[in-house]
């Protein structure tokens, strides 16, 4: 398939004052957070939350910070997340994609608001 990746708005909603900063992301259906270098973090100068365990793609352990909240904004869908700070590059996972019901179009290489729910997105609540 290749690699997809999306321009999102990332902002910290604790403070408002704070401009935003547009990131180009890597969108991976198959990780399941949000990841963020250590300098958005700084940037948008979110504190550390707590600490999680992450298992890589090597499968190593590595402890890494949980920061947040993270506001997200992708077209016409907003979403808020927390995020484990590690890599070098923003990674959009399946959390906070389903959130936003945004879907991954395999044969355009690219991320967009779910056709089937285009104004407005859907959840399940059951």
């Amino acid at each position: 398939m290749g690699l997809v990746t999306a321009r999102l708005t990332l902002e910290n909603p604790r403070e408002p004052g704070l401009r935003a900063i547009e990131v180009d992301a890597l969108v991976d259906s198959g990780a399941v957070h949000l990841c963020i270098p250590q300098h958005v973090q700084l940037q948008l100068q979110l504190k550390e939350i707590d600490q999680k365990e992450v298992t890589r793609a090597d499968g190593s352990k590595k402890r890494v910070s949980y920061v947040g909240p993270l506001q997200i904004k992708f077209k016409n869908r907003t979403g808020f997340s927390g995020a484990l700070v590690l890599g070098d590059q923003v990674l959009l996972g399946a959390i906070p994609m389903e959130d936003m019901d945004l879907v991954v179009l395999p044969k355009e290489r690219r991320l967009d608001v779910n056709p089937d729910s285009p104004n407005i997105a859907t959840s399940l609540a059951k």
